[in-house]
């Protein structure tokens, strides 16, 4: 997952929910995305088995503001955030479970 640069902080206001203690797996999809639901599926598994870290699922289609703001242009886009909201890490397409794993040892280091 590459880097992303000029991290911006993401909080309950942007989210929708309380981030995670530790990090925060955030993914933008849409409603006909099939890699979104494959995604879904990578991300609750890595944030079950990591404490503190929560997922958050974000439709790009009723949040366009936040899309523009921070340049998603595809979904699934994952960002993941530090305990602080920061964006640590940001990838486009279906991440890989290994990928996403590695991402949070940037995000809770």
């Amino acid at each position: 997952m590459p880097e992303q640069e000029g991290a911006r902080e993401l909080g309950a206001a942007e989210l929708g929910v309380e981030p995670g203690e530790r990090a925060t797996l955030v993914q933008f999809s849409s409603a006909f995305c099939r890699p979104c639901w494959a995604t879904r599926r990578i991300l609750a598994e890595v944030a079950a088995m990591v404490a503190g870290v929560t997922h958050v699922e974000i439709d790009a289609e009723e949040h366009l503001a936040l899309v523009r703001e921070l340049g998603i242009t595809q979904t699934p886009t994952v960002l993941v955030l530090d305990a602080d909201g920061r964006i640590v890490r940001r990838a486009t397409g279906q991440p890989r479970r290994v990928d996403v794993i590695a991402a949070l040892g940037h995000a809770v280091a």
